[in-house]
């Protein structure tokens, strides 16, 4: 995946109190749809907008698609390291990277976006500014307290009571407050009363007084010198009976407060009891959420990625069977509407002498194909009947289709073996049209995209092709090479015999992807052609001939595909595919000559 990234100039993309935000483009798999799976898009984060294209070339004309990065859920895929899915409602991008770093590069961007899109970020509390402060958190906590106490109408009684003692303390505090007040005065005086009369004694002493120090009046009677000071004269306060005023308050406060524990501890049980009745309406509402978001994205997203073949495929073997089963019904129905519709272009296609397929040729790939050839020609042609692991699958007419059930860490390898006898064609025939790469598209019907990598020689070629989608299987592509040749007879009573092989090579011009599942395959076509002699001096018609077919197909798909879907689609297809390919066969070399 390529990927750039370029700062964006607009004043929309800076925040007053944040860096500036970048841009990011780059190639991702978009999930398309069940048929078409995942195709690569040209993606561009910008603005908190998450847009694609088909590719870089077509931004100008407009974007596909785009979503708002405010409100969505980035949920990195639990299994697949380089899938994202992205949801908005009910709304989702199924995205894979190159890699997972690129994933990882993409999601960091993607969540920085949203944190600056101004929803809940600590720039958007700054710039929309907020109405809360102290007094209404406050008073909202008083309103919540007070609620919280509707039906403990005595716990309310009992605490109205303690704001009543409250307030009776508070006025006794003040009233004992200004007694004493009152008393430090007087105490003050006094001190400095008695500190004149020091003075005064000292400048005109005077004899003792026996009776204490008083001071005689005009009336002759007695006078203290300091009189008491008098809790009367201050105010009028009585100390002794605001002290038990105060004492009385106090343990009122005391007994209320001992009275409102009492309750609320009798209250605790009834209240862990509602409480665990919440919890558990609430765990019970959250699973039947869960569940049901479950189902209904289930049915929203049924054909999503989540569906395909995988090891964590959503769809149990049933389903997968049913719906490939399916999907081939509605391809067989799309051909014979083609076929009835079609009209064949005819295709000049020169044959080459059979001495030239008889060749090995001098390309690098000369010896594997020699290889393969010879071991064609030893185990693919030996009789099926002594070997007890070939089982007979499907019987029509002269076609015959066996098969032998291997399995290879829980891959199916069958190897398949057909054979059959056509009348009216040759052996080179046969083989000259499953090789020749010009009308491949006229009978191969499951081929999507078909092209020649590279021509090797004039009997060798490697060839990449991608398959029709049947969903919920993945795509499979095939890089080949394709090779025919002639073998001559050792006897001359026998004939000749004919086959291409073609086996999987690996080639730069046509590396793995991840949309498809590179499968493996070793096949062979193998012919020979018996004459029967015509009557009289008649010339050899296409009446006289007849084509025996061997073919044989080693196949690793690839993927997670359930066996026993495997070998279900490999016993409907096989058969159609030879009867398809050998009636195109007939139909091509109608009235022509006949190439022996």
């Amino acid at each position: 995946m390529s990927e750039k990234s370029s700062s964006s100039g607009s004043d929309e993309d800076v925040d007053p109190e944040s860096a500036q935000r970048v841009e990011l483009g780059g190639v991702l798999s978009k999930w398309t749809n069940y048929i078409h799976g995942w195709q690569d898009r040209w993606v561009v984060l910008k603005n908190n907008t998450l847009s694609y294209y088909k590719s870089e070339d077509e931004r100008e004309y407009g974007c596909r698609g785009s979503l708002c990065l405010s409100k969505a859920v980035i949920t990195p895929h639990e299994f697949d390291e380089c899938r994202i899915d992205i949801s908005v409602n009910d709304s989702v991008w199924y995205l894979r990277a190159e890699d997972p770093e690129h994933r990882l590069q993409w999601i960091e961007s993607i969540e920085l976006h949203k944190a600056e899109s101004g929803y809940g970020s600590e720039t958007s509390l700054r710039r929309h500014g907020s109405m809360l402060s102290l007094t209404s958190a406050a008073s909202a906590l008083s309103a919540t307290s007070t609620s919280s106490f509707k039906k403990g109408h005595r716990l309310r009684e009992k605490l109205s009571e303690m704001e009543t003692f409250r307030d009776i303390l508070c006025r006794q505090v003040d009233t004992l407050q200004k007694y004493f007040d009152s008393c430090a005065d007087v105490v003050s005086k006094d001190e400095f009363q008695r500190d004149r009369v020091e003075e005064d004694e000292e400048d005109f002493p005077t004899t003792a007084r026996a009776e204490g120090e008083h001071n005689l009046n005009n009336n002759g009677s007695k006078e203290k010198l300091f009189p008491p000071a008098s809790p009367k004269s201050m105010n009028g306060i009585d100390f002794k009976g605001e002290a038990i005023t105060f004492k009385a308050t106090t343990a009122g406060i005391l007994s209320t407060l001992s009275h409102c524990i009492e309750l609320m501890v009798k209250r605790e049980d009834s209240w862990q009891k509602r409480v665990d009745k919440e919890l558990e309406k609430r765990r019970r509402v959250e699973d039947a959420y869960k569940s049901a978001m479950n189902e209904m994205k289930k049915k929203s997203h049924y054909g999503g990625p989540d569906y395909e073949e995988g090891p964590n495929s959503l769809i149990n073997e049933d389903e997968f069977f049913d719906a490939v089963e399916a999907a081939l019904d509605r391809q067989d129905k799309i051909e014979e509407q083609c076929q009835s519709e079609k009209v064949r272009i005819p295709r000049i296609t020169p044959v080459p002498p059979g001495d030239a397929y008889s060749t090995i040729g001098s390309h690098r790939f000369a010896t594997k194909v020699e290889e393969m050839v010879q071991n064609h020609m030893t185990y693919s042609l030996q009789d099926v009947g002594g070997d007890a692991n070939w089982q007979l699958v499907i019987e029509e007419g002269e076609m015959k289709v066996y098969r032998r059930e291997v399995e290879e860490n829980g891959i199916v390898l069958d190897p398949l073996k057909a054979t059959h006898a056509v009348k009216g064609v040759t052996g080179h025939e046969v083989c000259h049209y499953f090789w020749d790469t010009a009308v491949r598209m006229d009978w191969e019907t499951t081929i999507e995209n078909f092209n020649v990598v590279e021509t090797l020689s004039d009997n060798a070629v490697i060839v990449y092709q991608t398959h029709k989608r049947v969903w919920p299987a993945s795509q499979r592509d095939v890089l080949y090479l394709s090779a025919i040749r002639k073998i001559l007879a050792t006897n001359e009573n026998d004939p000749d015999t004919w086959l291409v092989c073609n086996f999987s090579v690996d080639h730069d011009k046509a590396l793995p992807t991840n949309r498809c599942v590179r499968a493996k395959i070793n096949v062979a076509m193998i012919c020979q052609t018996l004459v029967s002699p015509p009557e009289g001096d008649k010339e050899i018609s296409r009446d006289n001939i007849l084509c025996k077919i061997t073919y044989v197909a080693n196949v690793n798909p690839g993927g997670w595909a359930p066996a026993s879907v495997l070998r279900a689609v490999a016993k409907r297809e096989y058969p159609k595919f030879l009867k398809r390919f050998t009636s195109f066969v007939q139909e091509k070399t109608a009235g022509k000559p006949i190439l022996f």
